[in-house]
């Protein structure tokens, strides 16, 4: 991981597999793949798919503007998401009577039904994961990473 240098002392070339953001990515990338093959190969979902019936599942009914700041998508993902998960018979889509252009999202019964056969299934890869540290670790971690979170809105924040 990249470091401060001592006073004086010229900035070396940035490593990329040192440099934090890089790093964040590619144990992101990692772990979200060793996740979505249970839901992809299994459910057929995107991963889209997947965050928008945890949100609900989560929620119980949300507005679509909500589902992609709550699941980090963007519009265009969540749209897509949203018609596949409604073709599927997982959602349903009703117009929000305060917002037209907007409609409000709520899991069908299969909707619940698929989530309650999938979710074990992916806590259980998450516990395989976390079992690689110790509950002090994991402490730690929880506590970097709300932190990191922080400081990185913090930044957004001052532009």
């Amino acid at each position: 991981m990249s470091r401060k240098l001592p006073k004086g002392e010229a900035a070396l070339p940035l490593v990329l597999q040192d440099f934090l953001p890089y790093r964040l990515a590619v144990l992101a990338e990692a772990v979200s793949r060793s996740i979505a093959q249970v839901y992809t190969a299994r459910f057929d979902l995107s991963r889209d798919e997947w965050r928008v019936l945890a949100a609900l599942a989560e929620t119980g009914t949300m507005k679509t503007r909500d589902a992609a700041l709550y699941a980090t998508l963007d519009k265009m993902q969540v749209s897509r998401a949203v018609a596949g998960l409604e073709r599927a018979g997982l959602i349903d889509r009703e117009e929000d009577a305060g917002d037209r252009r907007n409609r409000i999202l709520t899991l069908t019964p299969a909707g619940r039904a698929l989530l309650r056969r999938l979710t074990p299934m992916v806590q259980a890869r998450e516990d395989f994961l976390l079992e690689a540290l110790e509950p002090e670790e994991l402490a730690v971690l929880d506590r970097a990473i709300d932190r990191l979170l922080e400081r990185a809105r913090q930044l957004e924040r001052q532009g």
